[in-house]
Formats: C-alpha cells, sequence, structure tokens
C-alpha cells in the first residue's frame, strides 16, 4: 500500500508517465505489472518512479486525484439512482471561454452513469430549418425527460457570448435572447426541471496555452476550430459579453455558478462536489468523502467577486 496523505490508494491504476518536464502527453518507459509486484515499500516505489524519469509529485497528486474523482463518481451513481427512481430533470449546463475544459468535466461527471439516462448535449450549427425556428425551440427537445440527467456542452448562452462575438446573430436577436432567457428559464423552474449553470473560467494566458497545445498533439487537433483562432483576438470582446449575460441571466432561481478552471483537476472534482452538494439523494449523508465544495474554485456569481477572466 502507498501512503499518500488524505488518502491511501492500494494499487497504481492511475501511474501515467509524468516526466519532470510537466507534460502530460509523453510517456517515459511506463510501469508494468511486474514492476509493481516488486514494489514492497513507499521508499521502493519512490525510487522506481524517479529511476523511470516520473516526477514523483505529480503522480502522487494524480493517485490522490484519481482516488477522490473516483469516490465523487460513486456518488454521481448513487443520484442517478434517486433522479430515475422518483423521474426527476436533471439539466446541468456547462458554459465557458474556448478550452475551458467544459467537456473533459461532463466526461468526468458522465464517466460511469447509465447511458440511457444520462446523455451529453452538443448540438451541431443549427440547420436552415432550425434558423428559422423560435431560438429556444432546439433547446427545448434536449431537455430532460422524467429521471434523466442531461448535461449541456454549451447551450442556449451560444446567443449570449459566443454569437454576438462573431457575428453569427443580429443586434435584435441578440436583444430578444436577454429578454427571454429569464423568462425561459423561469418556466423551466416552476416545470419541476432542476438547472444548474457553470460557467468555467480561465485566464488569457492559460487559453493561449490550451490552444498550443492543441495544436501540437495530433490526437487533440480535432478540437481546433476557425473560433477558436479568434478567441484571444477577441478576448476583451468576450469579457464584455460575458458580464452582460451575467448580470442580465443571474437569478434567485437560476444563478450561474463560477468554476475556476485553471486547473482542470481541481475544477473537476469542485464541480463535481457542488453538484452533489445541491441535489439531494437517497443515502446522501453516507458519502465516502467531502461534499463541500471549495469556495475558492466554485461560487456563486457575484458582481464584487474577483474573476480570472
Amino acid at each position: 500500500m502507498v501512503e499518500t496523505g488524505p488518502t491511501s490508494i492500494d494499487k497504481a491504476p492511475g501511474v501515467t508517465a509524468l516526466r519532470d518536464t510537466g507534460s502530460e502527453e509523453s510517456i517515459p518507459n511506463p510501469l508494468i505489472e511486474d514492476d509493481l509486484n516488486k514494489i514492497s515499500s513507499n521508499r521502493g516505489l519512490l525510487t522506481l518512479l524517479r529511476q523511470r524519469g516520473f516526477s514523483t509529485k505529480k503522480v502522487l497528486n494524480t493517485l490522490r486525484y484519481e482516488a477522490e474523482l473516483e469516490k465523487l463518481q460513486i456518488e454521481m451513481v448513487r443520484l442517478q439512482r434517486t433522479v430515475q427512481q422518483t423521474g426527476r430533470r436533471i439539466a446541468i449546463v456547462c458554459e465557458g471561454r474556448d478550452a475551458a475544459g467544459k467537456g473533459g468535466t461532463i466526461r468526468r461527471f458522465n464517466e460511469h452513469l447509465n447511458p440511457r439516462t444520462a446523455r451529453v448535449i452538443a448540438l451541431p450549427k443549427p440547420t436552415e430549418v432550425e434558423q428559422g425556428q423560435w431560438y429556444f425551440q432546439r433547446y427545448i427537445n434536449s431537455l430532460p425527460n422524467p429521471g434523466e440527467i442531461r448535461f449541456f456542452d454549451r447551450s442556449w448562452y451560444n446567443r449570449a457570448v459566443v454569437e454576438p462575438v462573431m457575428g453569427f446573430c443580429t443586434d435584435e436577436q441578440y436583444r430578444l435572447f436577454l429578454q427571454q432567457v429569464p423568462e425561459f428559464e423561469h418556466m423551466l423552474y416552476e416545470d419541476g426541471v432542476e438547472v444548474i449553470k457553470f460557467w468555467f473560467s480561465i485566464s488569457k494566458q492559460e487559453q493561449a496555452q490550451r490552444f498550443q497545445s492543441r495544436r501540437l498533439n495530433p490526437l487533440k487537433q480535432w478540437k481546433i476550430s476557425p473560433v477558436d483562432d479568434k478567441a484571444q483576438e477577441r478576448w476583451d470582446l468576450y469579457s464584455k459579453y460575458k458580464e452582460e449575460m451575467f448580470s442580465r441571466t443571474h437569478t434567485s432561481f437560476s444563478p450561474w455558478i463560477i468554476v475556476k478552471a485553471n486547473n482542470k483537476k481541481r475544477a473537476r472534482l469542485e464541480s463535481m462536489r457542488y453538484v452533489l452538494s445541491r441535489l439531494p439523494y437517497e443515502n446522501k449523508d453516507d458519502a465516502g468523502t467531502s461534499l463541500h465544495p471549495d469556495p475558492d474554485i466554485v461560487r456563486r456569481f457575484h458582481r464584487a467577486n474577483k474573476q480570472i477572466d
């Protein structure tokens, strides 16, 4: 057993090769089962990691992260079971700048949930027919049915920030959206749909580094789009529309929850913790970990709060 501080890890499935360079992409001399079977002490493990070119600090941090992630995912399974049994409808909206970590966070939320009643909604560009419909219509078709949890990887809030910044909507369409969205969300609230709205907040420098990582990594190049190319150039314009969105759409029945996401792993854990703390479910008091989110990472929007983006 490897003692790692707050948690003890009985096995090391997460020893993904992390060099001292800090790169999470390279894999130096990966550990195999025979290596781990020969280890009889913490000191032996640390020696082996150093010999193979691993950053021991990063490996231990990864082990702690994966252990905590597993505990929270177990609670998400419990939450889903209660949602299925009671017919509740949960919509979790994930918004933020490009490369803020929305998709990665949703994958951790959804990794072990039953796909029959937990779906990810990431709508493509609207068709010609959809462009002629009421703006909210195609999102209504994607709302959760009784017993379902749906994760929106971007949502109707495209019209609040991305579309006006990129010129994809008219001023009149933008104005009408801001007028209608609080009413739309109040109707969802009155009808019993439980909506959680996350904004994943990253700094300009962190966004630039993530874009560069995508360009250099052939497995991530599919994530680069023409919209991404404009994100840094139009950073201040994005900020302007983001602030207007918060001002007009942060309500008592549908508040914005800001997640500081420069650290992806902490953002994932604390956003999951927030959802679990917010939503009641069976055996919640027996959770195997804390369900109190870190207020330095996750908090309700307030104009006085300092934001990194």
